[in-house]
């Protein structure tokens, strides 16, 4: 399976991992679930694992993940983003998306490492509860 997830139901955090090659139908297909989905909260704060994706999105993938996103907005609110992109290729294009899905979240932010990531969306999300 190219595109795995689960959601912890505590933090609203979905870890989604993309690994190997990865087609703009499965991305798809995985926004469909998760706006399907039963036991989701309504709203997500994103970790996003791009470090074990061997195919690179090129720029109009990256607008329609953006697209999409903003697609779903009715049924799945986002607050945070972290996005892990350990190579440079895929963190450019990462920062592509930085860019175009911003509109869509609180913050988004890319990283090159999964503890920096999970550091950052977790303080983030204390950050919320604390303040409301």
């Amino acid at each position: 399976m190219p595109i795995t997830y689960h959601i912890d139901q505590t933090t609203r955090i979905i870890h989604t991992t993309c690994s190997g090659q990865v087609s703009m139908a499965e991305v798809s297909e995985h926004f469909r679930e998760l706006e399907q989905a039963a036991k989701r909260p309504r709203q997500l704060h994103v970790l996003l694992d791009l470090s074990k994706s061997t195919s690179l999105p090129d720029s109009n993938q990256i607008k329609a993940v953006s697209y999409a996103i903003g697609a779903i907005r009715k049924s799945v609110q986002f607050g945070f983003c972290a996005i892990v992109a350990a190579n440079d290729a895929m963190f450019g294009m990462s920062r592509m998306l930085e860019v175009f899905a911003a509109p869509y979240f609180l913050g988004v932010h890319v990283f090159r490492g999964a503890g920096e990531a999970e550091a950052w969306l977790l303080e983030e999300v204390q950050g919320i509860r604390a303040a409301g």
